[in-house]
């Protein structure tokens, strides 16, 4: 069936495309906003920050962020894939107010850091980086939310985890399962129960809404009926408790174990008090959430019915700008997420506008409707991050790298278990180094960094011949000489005598195929046969036979 002219049409961008497309933004908007308002208080609480600097993320995302960002239909704000910087930074720096003050310090230079990066066109950085490593620290840090909440969802006092590894999280279930709170197992439980059931329904209506909200439509009334909050046990955690948003950004106040000081809360001391540490911090929430940013914002452009192409550097800006100023206010570092954002493409979001709309509505809710997020148990709010936590680290995440090739699966679980071991920045780099020294075993040292082209034009057509390696760690130097061929053209890309083209690189190529196709060209791959399959996945890595 041929498309419409109509269908083709490319919505408009700033205040016309507003007016343009007030109601389906709005409407967007405002089903994100449902979703955004329970994810960001729980991620908040997971990472040791007031659980009110949560949605002030949110809201910096979707009010400033967005009319500055180079991607369309990304949402802005708080996620999961940084529970673990911060929550860790809080602990480094020594825990409660004080660690929050200071780890505020390292996401405001971060900040500044993917300002930096997205001047110097860093946007390629996410292709640097092998597939492998970024799932399996994705994988790792799924399991390092579970390990926690799930304590937090068996009624266990928070203050009794402070300080203890994932590791130590998960050998502490059994006595947690033991020592459990009845009611506030009872909520968590429910509400876990009722996501799992709700993720196997199909229906579109259904799916429409959104699933954090049908949780708290059953979590307040159960916290209201089992009287959570007269519990002398467990009063003092057992509910959300954000108090109120404008003097916690004016005059300061006091919000459990933690004290705003007014509008500016970071704290830099750190950087001579604590230097290794505070840039340790520094660069894994420039880098680890650059790079999410980065992921997100292609696999929305996938998603896009209109097929718009992000500016992947303008949007690094955005969002350094945006963390620059949650930092400076208390807040937590942003990304563009993918959950929420995937939820404004499905919504029949149109613009940028959407993630503007999802801001306001989340402003009015601090600002209008603080008791009633105040009635919000805690144990509803760890049964959601334990439902992220697990689609992170799912065994069909084990079993589809395990598919791709057996040296990816080293790869990705080498990445899991040195990142639950020790952190982070460690874990990625030890898969970094794993495939370099697999790959340096299939190709030559002299191809790392640099492939060897020749290409030749003949009018529409190009003929490229890779007489090199193929590999994560040079595809970024292969994609800058593709890049100046226009999309329009003909590509016959031979890769006959290429010794290796590994996963990230397939990944990219296959990429190119659907990029050329849709810019009105086309791009072809030869002598992939010639190659040898490490995996049974069409993006497997190929070895010269």
């Amino acid at each position: 069936m041929k498309i419409s002219e109509k269908a083709l049409r490319i919505p408009k961008d700033g205040l016309a495309g507003l007016k343009e497309n007030l109601t389906d933004d709005a409407l967007s908007g405002f089903l994100v906003f449902l979703l955004a308002l329970p994810l960001s208080l729980g991620i908040a609480k997971a990472s040791d920050f007031p659980a009110i600097f949560g949605l002030v993320t949110a809201i910096i995302g979707g009010i400033v962020v967005s009319i500055l960002a180079g991607s369309r239909l990304t949402i802005k704000g708080p996620a999961a894939g940084l529970i673990v910087i911060a929550s860790e930074g809080v602990a480094s720096f020594g825990g409660g107010d004080t660690g929050w003050h200071l780890i505020l310090g390292a996401i405001v230079v971060a900040g500044i850091i993917q300002i930096l990066f997205g001047v110097l066109k860093f946007g390629k950085l996410a292709d640097f980086f092998p597939s492998a490593a970024i799932h399996g620290m994705l994988a790792a840090i799924g399991i390092i939310i579970m390990s926690k909440q799930i304590h937090t969802l068996l009624g266990v006092n928070p203050k009794l985890l402070k300080g203890k590894a994932p590791l130590e999280l998960l050998a502490m279930i059994p006595n947690s399962i033991i020592h459990e709170n009845d009611h506030l197992t009872e909520i968590g439980l429910a509400c876990l129960t009722l996501l799992i059931i709700l993720s196997y329904i199909k229906h579109e209506r259904i799916k429409k809404i959104p699933a954090p909200l049908v949780v708290l439509a059953i979590a307040i009334p159960l916290g209201l009926v089992l009287n959570i909050k007269t519990d002398n046990e467990i009063s003092n955690f057992s509910l959300v408790k954000i108090g109120n948003f404008l003097d916690s950004l004016t005059n300061g106040t006091k919000m459990g174990d933690f004290v705003s000081r007014g509008f500016i809360n970071a704290d830099f001391t750190g950087l001579t008090s604590n230097m290794s540490e505070f840039i340790e911090y520094v660069i894994l929430f420039a880098l680890i959430g650059s790079l999410e940013s980065l992921l997100t914002a292609k696999a929305i452009d996938n998603l896009d019915p209109y097929q718009r192409k992000s500016d992947f550097n303008k949007d690094l800006r955005a969002v350094g700008i945006g963390n620059t100023l949650a930092g400076l206010l208390g807040g937590l570092p942003m990304i563009s997420e993918v959950a929420r954002s995937s939820a404004n493409v499905s919504n029949g979001a149109k613009t940028r506008w959407a993630n503007f709309f999802h801001g306001v509505f989340l402003l009015l809710a601090v600002l209008l409707f603080v008791p009633i997020i105040e009635m919000i148990p805690n144990a509803a709010l760890a049964s959601m991050l334990i439902f992220v936590g697990f689609r992170l680290a799912h065994p069909r995440e084990f079993k589809h790298v395990w598919h791709v090739g057996k040296e990816q699966f080293v790869i990705f679980t080498t990445t899991v278990v040195v990142t639950l071991a020790t952190d982070l920045l460690v874990g990625v780099g030890s898969g970094i180094l794993l495939e370099l020294i697999i790959n340096i075993f299939n190709s030559s040292t002299k191809d790392l960094f640099a492939c060897n082209l020749d290409v030749k034009q003949d009018e529409n057509n190009y003929t490229i011949k890779v007489n090199s390696g193929l590999m994560f760690s040079n595809i970024l130097g292969f994609k800058k000489q593709l890049a100046a061929i226009p999309l329009d053209k003909h590509v016959h890309i031979d890769l006959s005598t290429a010794p290796i083209v590994d996963h990230t690189s397939m990944v990219t190529l296959r990429a190119l195929v659907e990029d050329f196709k849709r810019g009105g060209g086309s791009f072809k791959m030869d002598g992939i046969h010639e190659h040898r399959h490490l995996g049974h996945d069409q993006n497997s890595t190929r070895l010269l036979k």
